[in-house]
């Protein structure tokens, strides 16, 4: 299963996604808005066995704190971004990593770029690229750490291979595909 939630200010997307069969469940990116992403989770029956920060800008982990306090569930974050919390994160994400949610895996690719530790989620069917990779568009690159070229080469060389079909859910605004930013997407024109 899986849940979208945009929250806060700035509307960014927070993911619940869940296994029907353990109804184990995760949340990625909880940035505002605790009580809402609760109250979905309620309803889904799902225990949270994780919260993962796709990156540790404060729309994306303002609630991760919170919602860690209420569900128990660990919080992780890249380590290059873990400064950016308030509170120290249970554990780091790295490349290659496997989180197990009930019956189905998500791998974790760092794609430095928008922030040092940005990371993507790859999941059976759909990747989470947080403020990687959005429809039409990419994660702004000024900030403190930013690295266009990075970014644009952790897309085109870790995200883009995984195939066309593959969805895309990014950290703010519509689902996507890989095979729709590849042909679409003014940043990728050229690489």
């Amino acid at each position: 299963m899986l849940k979208k939630i945009p929250v806060g200010a700035y509307q960014a997307n927070c993911y619940i996604i869940g296994c029907k069969k353990t109804l184990q469940g995760a949340v990625i990116d909880p940035g505002d808005e605790v009580l809402r992403i609760m109250k979905e989770i309620s309803e889904s029956a799902l225990k949270i066995s994780a919260i993962l920060l796709t990156h540790g800008h404060f729309d994306h982990t303002g609630g991760a704190r919170e919602l860690k306090r209420i569900t128990g569930a660990p919080v992780l974050i890249h380590p290059a971004d873990a400064p950016a919390l308030e509170f120290p994160p249970d554990s780091p994400l790295h490349e290659g990593q496997r989180i197990e949610v009930g019956t189905f895996t998500l791998s974790v690719i760092h794609t430095p770029g928008h922030s040092p530790g940005g990371v993507c989620f790859l999941a059976p069917g759909a990747v989470f690229t947080g403020d990687t990779l959005f429809a039409g568009s990419i994660g702004r690159t000024d900030f403190p750490g930013g690295d266009y070229a990075g970014l644009i080469h952790g897309v085109t060389v870790k995200i883009f291979p995984l195939g066309d079909d593959l969805r895309v859910y990014p950290g703010h605004g519509p689902h996507t595909s890989i095979g729709q930013e590849k042909r679409f997407n003014p940043f990728f024109r050229n690489a």
